[in-house]
């Protein structure tokens, strides 16, 4: 339950599920994820870190700069979670259907 946790606390913040949108597109340079954001290098790079941490992306140097690649199988723990929700709701919504249905 520990690395679900930490998927959620790394999903939280804006900026980060921003960095990982980005990295859906592919891998990029940790130079260029800071670009669009108005904040330092170091800013960002410690998001970057966070999601790292989660296992959300992985992170390799090459010579002097730092390629970051997504690792979206870290999010299937998260998914296969709120999956289960998902079915508990549709259930929900089917029983609201049908009461709905026998007041008409």
């Amino acid at each position: 339950m520990q690395a679900l946790d930490t998927t959620f606390s790394a999903l939280g913040d804006v900026t980060r599920r921003t960095i990982l949108e980005k990295l859906r597109l592919g891998e990029t340079r940790l130079s260029d994820l800071a670009e669009p954001f108005d904040m330092s290098q170091t800013a960002v790079s410690k998001h970057v870190r966070v999601l790292r941490d989660a296992g959300l992306l992985t992170i390799e140097k090459r010579g002097r700069t730092r390629h970051c690649r997504l690792n979206a199988e870290a999010m299937k723990e998260a998914s296969d979670w709120l999956q289960d929700y998902q079915a508990f709701w549709m259930h929900q919504f089917d029983n609201l259907a049908l009461h709905l249905a026998d007041d008409s």
